[in-house]
């Protein structure tokens, strides 16, 4: 056994960089402080925090605010008439064809009168506590960048994400699961990869851990090939032995200390990460209300059952992709240019019960009380067809002018609709929401001053809000 000594700076790194037990050991020296010149920063959360853990749904392609959470009658009105504008819009292909008016009837929703959309008919159910952010902008109408700028408030890789930030100012609420666990969709991940649920320059632990499924959910957790269980406890034990007695030997070395706790770490997840994973120990109602048992929803109902299952054991941050490959007709995801009508209204009814459910079951075991669920997606879609300017369509383009997202939980002003856009739904007219402001109110909620929680890397005391970052005061209860 190496003396912590001969390991060099580098060398730990590029050893601690692989498989779960390095995983495991890298919490574990966060856990003992042993990181703390690179890793938790002191201090948080700096005020009491109004939530402990998160889930986000994340929309893949961009999902139309004027099909879904934001209203706009004129669009009826002008449906087939001319956007009459000289600008030249920020758009994907830029095609700028006629006014298109909403595919689904918007409705009165809850005692709050919320008007909702009957794309999503269950998540409607919950308007009474929804946060509905009406006048979100983004930086980009491309895909890539947007998806980065969504997740880690920058247009393009190398920066962490949302998730990754709460868990190097926060760590874990378990020892026995990871902080930041990835659900993507069962038809691939979305443009950029693992990239969008980075760490960047944060320590190793704070990376997203993907959790798929099948028998097993976290790669390279088990063996390759099967191993008896008195062997496998044999060999932990001879390890154990003579770790103990190289360390009699020369003494403490937290390195070592950590290291065995690692492994000892690594055993727990072998146990925590199935039973996580096992819901078809829940009840058939359960299951059913996520719609585990509908080929259409089993795949978002057993992420979100699966999400639900994280977060009551003690993961701080769960993170859900709706979508998978932007490229292809039909495609698997929310970017609807050919026909808003056939790849929403498909999309949707794989998620809406499922997140509905969701949601119903937070509240009813009294966990939404100290969740926050987030609903986001990059970009919205524009009031025009993508088509020739003397055509009405039936799909939309990119819209990074104005898009809606909601979210749902504590410390949030229920049953409310924050910021407006324009007539016909094009652009952010009142109290527009950048990413920044966005991510600095989340953090907010967990108690944490998004201009404190910094990390330096390359001369600059880097945050998540960047030098940017307001809190949306008006959606705070």
């Amino acid at each position: 056994m190496l003396a912590a000594q001969q390991v060099n700076r580098r060398d730990f790194f590029d050893w601690s960089a692989h498989g779960v037990g390095a995983t495991a050991l890298l919490a574990l020296l966060q856990q003992d402080n042993l990181l703390s010149a690179e890793s938790t920063t002191a201090g948080f959360p700096n005020f009491p925090a109004k939530v402990k853990r998160a889930v986000h749904i994340f929309l893949i392609g961009g999902c139309s605010h004027l099909d879904s959470f934001d209203e706009k009658p004129e669009l009826a009105r002008l449906h087939g008439k001319s956007l009459n504008t000289t600008e030249k819009p920020d758009i994907f292909f830029g095609q700028v064809g006629l006014l298109r008016k909403n595919d689904w009837e918007f409705k009165s929703r809850g005692q709050c009168g919320l008007r909702i959309s009957e794309l999503f008919p269950h998540i409607a159910t919950h308007a009474d506590d929804l946060t509905v952010l009406r006048s979100m902008v983004a930086d980009s109408a491309n895909h890539t960048p947007a998806l980065f700028t969504s997740n880690s408030g920058f247009g393009f890789n190398g920066f962490p994400s949302l998730g990754s930030w709460l868990s190097y100012g926060l760590g874990n609420l378990t020892d026995e699961l990871p902080a930041y666990v990835v659900l993507p969709d069962e038809r691939g991940g979305p443009n950029g990869g693992a990239s969008n649920w980075s760490n960047g320059f944060l320590p190793a632990q704070h990376q997203g851990v993907v959790f798929r499924g099948g028998d097993q959910p976290v790669s390279d957790l088990f063996p390759a090939r099967p191993i008896a269980k008195e062997a496998d406890v044999a060999a932990r034990e001879f390890l154990q032995t003579i770790n103990r007695r190289h360390q009699d030997r020369v003494g403490a070395e937290p390195l070592l200390t950590a290291r065995i706790r690692s492994y000892e770490l690594a055993a727990k997840m072998q146990l925590s990460v199935p039973e996580a994973s096992r819901i078809d120990g829940e009840p058939q109602h359960i299951q059913d209300s996520y719609g585990i048992n509908n080929s259409k929803t089993a795949d978002m109902g057993r992420r979100c059952l699966l999400a639900r299952r994280l977060l009551e054991r003690g993961v701080r941050f769960v993170q859900l992709y709706s979508g998978g490959p932007i490229a292809g007709s039909p495609r698997a995801s929310w970017d609807a240019h050919e026909s808003v009508l056939e790849n929403h209204g498909l999309e949707a009814g794989r998620i809406d019960q499922p997140v509905g459910a969701l949601l119903a079951d937070l509240k009813q075991r009294g966990l939404l009380q100290d969740t926050l669920v987030i609903f986001t997606t990059e970009f919205g879609r524009t009031p025009f067809t993508q088509s020739a300017a003397d055509q009405v369509g039936t799909g939309r383009d990119h819209n990074r002018y104005a898009f809606s997202v909601w979210m749902a939980g504590a410390g949030l002003k229920p049953g409310t609709a924050i910021g407006a856009t324009d007539d016909i739904g094009w652009k952010a007219v009142e109290r527009p929401i950048p990413w920044h402001d966005l991510h600095a109110t989340v953090l907010h909620l967990f108690g944490i001053n998004h201009e404190k929680l910094t990390f330096y890397h390359n001369g600059i005391q880097r945050r998540l809000t960047n030098v940017h970052g307001e809190l949306v005061k008006e959606a705070l209860a």
